[in-house]
């Protein structure tokens, strides 16, 4: 690994640790084992830093989150893989979130700080949304829910929920209660096509 990206990756973890505002440059240079010439040789600032780590965050979760999603047969199931993979694959990927979902620790912590910051984190919370919008319109489209459902409000309830399961995640990492979160929307998922 090379230093640019040893640094990108160790502030990958120490922000999903410590959030971006309490994590100092000292400590990035600490952790990527380098000196502030190392640092501002491929970094203008800690904002430019902070650019490129979400840009690896969001490579990571599209990697963990759609793993084998064309893979499954219809919407449905490539709904329920979708919260599978974002359990499995990227939830308890201590590796590279520590802390947690780099995405809320970024959207919490941000919002009033840094609102230009947090509004590129919302992007991606409105892409994910409208992914889980398109899958059910689909499945809505081809009478997978035999009562035609709001994929509206199906979608919001199935994204808070992933977003919920994040936040107690982050906050306690009990895989137990994680399992249980996303097997209730599972379960939720299944219930609507009955």
């Amino acid at each position: 690994m090379n230093l640019k990206k040893r640094i990108i990756h160790e502030s990958l973890r120490l922000f999903s640790l410590k959030g971006f505002l309490s994590t100092s440059i000292q400590d990035i240079l600490s952790a990527a084992q380098t000196s502030k010439g190392g640092f501002y040789n491929h970094f203008k600032s800690k904002e430019d830093l902070f650019y490129q780590v979400l840009e690896e965050a969001r490579k990571i979760w599209r990697e963990r989150c759609l793993y084998r999603l064309d893979q499954e047969k219809d919407a449905v199931s490539k709904v329920k893989q979708l919260l599978k993979n974002f359990k499995h694959r990227y939830l308890i990927d201590s590796e590279n979130f520590p802390g947690g979902c780099i995405f809320i620790k970024f959207a919490i912590e941000l919002g009033d700080q840094r609102p230009h910051l947090s509004q590129e984190v919302h992007q991606g919370f409105t892409g994910l949304k409208a992914m889980i919008q398109r899958l059910l319109d689909e499945a809505n489209d081809v009478g997978q829910f035999p009562n035609s459902i709001s994929t509206g409000t199906v979608t919001n309830i199935l994204f808070n929920g992933m977003l919920g399961a994040s936040v107690s995640y982050n906050v306690n990492h009990s895989a137990d209660d994680l399992t249980q979160s996303i097997n209730s929307l599972i379960h939720y998922v299944d219930a609507l096509k009955a």
